[in-house]
């Protein structure tokens, strides 16, 4: 083979590289996802209130972020007893009972009471507050109706509601999060990860009884 049919080939196979990484390029940008599944990113410290329907489990439980209104105390009392129920009906046991403690443990409801965490390291309740029977039992339907949810995801889900919970606070621990650079997302937001961050910067009500 002499040295031009040498070049050609090469120059065919180059060409075809190129496509083809082209192609792949395009299905990255197409497949990359952007922003953070909470979508609160980039939005300013008084959007981080969840609204709308959750998208895994709210039309399953008739239940909109919405609901937990400061405006409409009814409808909001009556959203959070109906968490809680999930709290004291359902028992978890092996993987899913390690997974719940796991969650459990990375969250809390300091400003309703002074709880390490919404549970004790074996699980059980560590707080009587209202607002906590909402998140475990939260947790503990999505780890039985939705087990292939991420720990993570779930956790945001606890973080939203405490943020539909505490809004005035949680906007407040919002813009000190952003203040300091920290990536704004509902676990960095909610969970213990940065918990009294805020402090001496807040000093809003709550929404639903403690």
């Amino acid at each position: 083979m002499n040295k031009e049919k040498i070049i050609f080939y090469l120059l065919i196979v180059l060409v075809i590289i190129t496509v083809f990484n082209q192609f792949q390029l395009i299905n990255l940008s197409k497949n990359t996802i952007t922003g953070l599944t909470t979508g609160i990113q980039g939005v300013s410290a008084l959007d981080v209130i969840p609204k709308g329907v959750p998208d895994i489990y709210g039309k399953e439980l008739g239940i909109s972020y919405d609901d937990v209104n400061v405006n409409d105390p009814r409808k909001a009392d009556l959203t959070i007893k109906k968490l809680a129920l999930f709290d004291t009906s359902i028992n978890l046991e092996s993987e899913k009972l390690n997974r719940y403690i796991k969650i459990t443990n990375s969250i809390s409801c300091e400003y309703c009471c002074g709880a390490d965490a919404i549970t004790f390291p074996d699980g059980q309740a560590a707080c009587g507050c209202a607002h906590s029977y909402a998140m475990r039992g939260v947790a503990k339907y999505l780890l039985t109706e939705h087990p292939e949810m991420k720990d993570e995801a779930i956790l945001e889900e606890l973080g939203k509601w405490k943020t539909l919970f505490f809004p005035d606070t949680m906007k407040a621990k919002a813009q000190v999060l952003k203040d300091k650079d920290i990536e704004l997302n509902y676990i960095n937001l909610a969970s213990n990860l940065f918990r009294g961050i805020e402090q001496g910067n807040t000093n809003g009500g709550m929404v639903g009884g403690c």
